[in-house]
Formats: C-alpha cells, structure tokens, sequence
C-alpha cells in the first residue's frame, strides 16, 4: 500500500513539473512577433487590408504576438511572393500577402516564378479579387457603350506582365470585348496608378474593387473617377447596375476565357499565405485566427468604417481552388498565354 502511495506521489509530482514547464514555457506565440509582407507599396489596397488584419489578429492567437507590416513592393509583388517561397523561414513567424494572379501565371509558365503555387500553405483571404474599370472624369468616358465607341484608346495603368490585375484583366477584355486601350504598365502597385491617372497622366485602370473602393474612395465619391464596368460573374451589391463584361461577349471562346482568367483568379487574388514547410499545428493557429478576425467585432467595425469589403474563403477551401487551376484545359490555356504573356 505504501509502495502505491509513493508511485502515485511521484507520478503526481512529475505532472505537476512537467505542467509547470509547461507553464512557464508559455505558447508558442508568446513574446514573437509576425511580418505580414505585402507585395505592393503603402496606400494600395493590399497594404490596407494587411494592416487592418494586423491590429486585430493577434489578439486570436495563444500568447497573443505582435503583428507589423513589411512592404516589399516590385514586379507586381513577385519579388514578395518568390522571396516567401525562397527565403522566409516556415516557422509562422512570416506571413505574405500579394498578388494570387501570380498562381495563374505560373500555370501559364511565366518567366521569372520560382514558386510553386501548390506548396505554400494557404491561411485564407478575407476578400476576393473581382475587378472593376475605372475612368476618370477628363477622359470623357462615362460609360462602356461610350468606352466602346471611342475614337481613341484609353490609357490604362498596369504593374507587371503577368499581374493578374491590373493587367491580365486588361489584355484579356481588351481582346474578348475589343475594348479601346493602351495598356501602359510599370507601376509599383495601385496607389501610384492613382496618382498617375489624378495627374492626367493615366486615364484609368481596372482595380479589385473591394481595395479601389478603399483606396480611390475620395475620387470615386467626388464623380472624379467613374466605374464603368464590372469584371466579375456576378455584380457587387453596392454597384448593382453597372454593367458586366461577361455579359458583353459575342463568342463562347471568349466566355471561356474571360471566366477562366478572369473570374477563377479573383478568388485567390488577395492570399494570406505562409511558406512552404511550415508545420501544420502553427498553419491551423494562423487559419483559425484569421477566421477568429473576420468575426471579431472591433475589426468589423473597422471594416465598416473604411468601406473595406469582405468575402472571406477559408484556408482550405483556398488551397483546393488554387490547384484546380492547373487542371485548366491546355487548348484555353494556350490563348490566354498568348494575350497575357505578350
């Protein structure tokens, strides 16, 4: 009896050793700090849905870390995307947040992609990338039908070839719908195409509306910027009656490619994503905060405030609609590459 005892009290006083450890190690989280890197430079829409998950995702993580925003502008955010895959540790300390088209474009083999889009390890996004084109006021275009019949093409802002936007959704709408424009790409992300178009320099550009409604809020609401077309499946509820692209298209060809590399690539468009390896445990933290943040009510309220928003799709169901795109027939794929890639 007394041998029981004192196994039993040495058993009991293991656990409450191995329990303080425990404690005392505290979560995994504890005391760190995560880097969002977002692909484009301040002021876009990217950078202003990073920054708002960043105030409030903490919070929804044991041992609460800190979060800060890093951004790593270039090349459309392939320069963020390739140094995530390449260089940041999978220890889910290091989060990316940029352009999804880029999953698209390396089914289509552009140049310059070291990563493969199948193993990163996808935490959600909070909204989609459905597009709209917006034209300012001196270009004198305050509708598609108008748009269609100009004498002149539009000089539309882009970033990078293989952006899918602003750029792929302009070259494969300018050939599907034979719509009037000079692409003029270059720009280091939404924001400076803003200023380029407010200068006169630009007259437009096609943006995600979910971040141009945030980040060309005051140009949009004072009429200077007017939003003519939607380049998505279904129209956004707050702009019901401007008209869809799709429902443009004389051709079935062109049906296809619009909803193939236009449509499908606005899901992923905005990924929260980590680096390939990193371990389960910590991708399902990050997954179930993230989902934890779009619920939480001072986020929300933010949100609201800024106009910001939100379509969420959750990690997993990111990660199946990301490799389905390179199951996309090779024939439809082949034409898309001939517009996008050129």
């Amino acid at each position: 009896m007394r041998k029981i005892s004192f196994l039993l009290a040495v058993t009991l006083l293991s656990f409450v050793l191995i329990c303080g450890y425990a404690l005392a190690a505290g979560p995994y989280y504890e005391g760190k700090t995560v880097r969002i890197i977002v692909g484009y430079s301040p002021g876009g829409g990217y950078d202003s849905y990073a920054r708002a998950i960043a105030r409030h995702m903490g919070k929804h993580i044991p041992g609460n870390p800190s979060f800060i925003v890093e951004n790593m502008p270039g090349a459309g955010s392939l320069i963020s995307a390739n140094h995530l895959y390449k260089v940041a540790k999978p220890d889910g300390l290091t989060v990316g947040h940029f352009n999804g088209g880029l999953f698209f474009a390396q089914v289509m083999g552009q140049q310059g992609i070291v990563f493969d889009a199948r193993k990163f390890e996808y935490i959600g996004t909070v909204v989609t990338g459905g597009c709209v084109a917006l034209l300012t006021k001196a270009s004198g275009i305050t509708s598609v039908d108008k748009w269609l019949s100009a004498d002149r093409p539009m000089k539309m802002g882009g970033v990078v070839t293989g952006a899918y936007a602003p750029d792929n959704v302009t070259k494969i709408l300018k050939s599907t719908l034979g719509l009037p424009i000079h692409l003029v790409s270059g720009y280091k992300g939404i924001a400076p195409v803003r200023l380029a178009a407010e200068s006169g320099e630009l007259q437009g550009t096609f943006g995600a509306w979910y971040g141009v409604r945030v980040s060309w809020r005051n140009v949009i609401e004072s009429g200077e910027v007017n939003v003519v077309l939607q380049a998505v499946e279904k129209p956004f509820s707050d702009i019901p009656d401007v008209p869809l692209a799709i429902n443009l298209v004389k051709t079935d060809e062109a049906r296809q490619m619009i909803e193939a590399g236009v449509h499908k690539p606005a899901l992923f468009a905005w990924p929260f994503v980590l680096p390939p390896g990193t371990p389960k445990e910590l991708v399902m933290t990050m997954r179930n905060a993230l989902e934890e943040t779009i619920k939480d009510r001072e986020f929300l309220a933010e949100a609201e405030k800024a106009k910001m928003g939100l379509d969420p799709i959750d990690g997993e169901t990111l990660e199946k609609i990301v490799h389905g795109i390179f199951k996309t027939d090779p024939a439809l794929l082949d034409k898309l590459k001939e517009i996008v890639l050129q």
